[in-house]
């Protein structure tokens, strides 16, 4: 493990960027981003941002993007609501007819419209209540073929219900999770639940284990490289999180470089208790271009 990130440069082509924590943290670009993003394509490097975060589309990552001052494409940005909708396109999930039932926010919605899949759910459902009165019972779409559980912050108990009574009721329905991240980072004053525990409420329910698209799940990382034709082997994942970003560098045999700027502190990285490891860590990417004798003398 070393602390040398400019040492990634000459064998890598490809950086993969998580956002939160490595970009921008909450609604604030973190200092020296932007410069350094323009000496990686200076130096012809391909980059693609890859979020767990299901709660915006790609077209949404792309507003937030522009209003930082940092000059994306949207067709560099990868969002776990793009994934979720690209496994359905990819098994053709259209042409069977079904429905999907979104557990999440709008950004799972947006990408499903843009194949043309039918849903229902997510933000109209927040303020249903199931009756609980004698004999009473929620009727559910026997055309649902899918379910799709993102990260909902308007999560209720008729959704949980809608979502097993479809799951368990109906033949050959899918469990999809965007991602399983046990805490979020909503605010920086403290972590929040993560879609772990949307995903864990379906799993409880229906003994069933989801479809996961985002982060570690290799089905992002093999989009990417079947989709845009990428060299795995030269190829860095660079994220703030151990169990997330790193993981999914390592479980697909990519690079990986673990930034202090987010979640995971030295602290944490070093602990006896840690058994992820990136093959480079560093303060943020800024690093990439920062000389190591001015850093010391800083």
């Amino acid at each position: 493990m070393s602390m040398r990130p400019k040492d990634l440069l000459p064998g890598v082509d490809v950086f993969i960027f998580d956002c939160d924590g490595v970009i921008w943290r909450g609604d604030s670009v973190i200092p020296g981003i932007p410069q350094t993003l323009e000496k990686l394509r200076a130096l012809g490097k391909k980059m693609y941002f890859v979020t767990n975060n299901s709660t915006k589309s790609r077209a949404g990552y792309k507003k937030k993007f522009d209003s930082l001052g940092l000059n994306v494409p949207a067709e560099e940005i990868f969002s776990s609501s793009f994934a979720a909708a690209a496994y359905l396109e990819q098994s053709k999930f259209k042409e069977t007819g079904k429905k999907v039932y979104v557990v999440g926010e709008v950004g799972i919605q947006e990408e499903l419209d843009l194949i043309g899949v039918p849903h229902f759910g997510g933000p109209e459902d927040a303020n249903k209540q199931p009756d609980m009165g004698p004999g009473c019972m929620v009727e559910h779409d026997e055309d649902v073929g899918a379910v799709v559980v993102g990260f909902d912050r308007n999560i209720n108990y008729y959704k949980i219900q809608y979502a097993q009574l479809c799951i368990n009721e109906n033949p050959g329905c899918e469990f999809i999770a965007t991602n399983t991240d046990a805490v979020t980072h909503l605010t920086d004053a403290q972590e929040w639940a993560g879609n772990g525990s949307m995903v864990g409420a379906i799993k409880g329910c229906t003994g069933r284990e989801p479809t996961v698209v985002g982060k570690p799940s290799p089905l992002m990382i093999d989009y990417l490289c079947d989709k845009l034709g990428l060299d795995r082997g030269r190829i860095c994942m660079v994220g703030d999180r151990l169990d997330t970003d790193i993981l999914f560098g390592s479980d697909n045999g990519l690079k990986s470089l673990l930034v202090l700027s987010g979640v995971t502190t030295e602290e944490k990285l070093l602990s006896q208790e840690n058994v992820i490891t990136p093959d480079y860590y560093a303060d943020s990417i800024v690093d990439f271009f920062v000389d190591e004798n001015a850093k010391v003398g800083a």
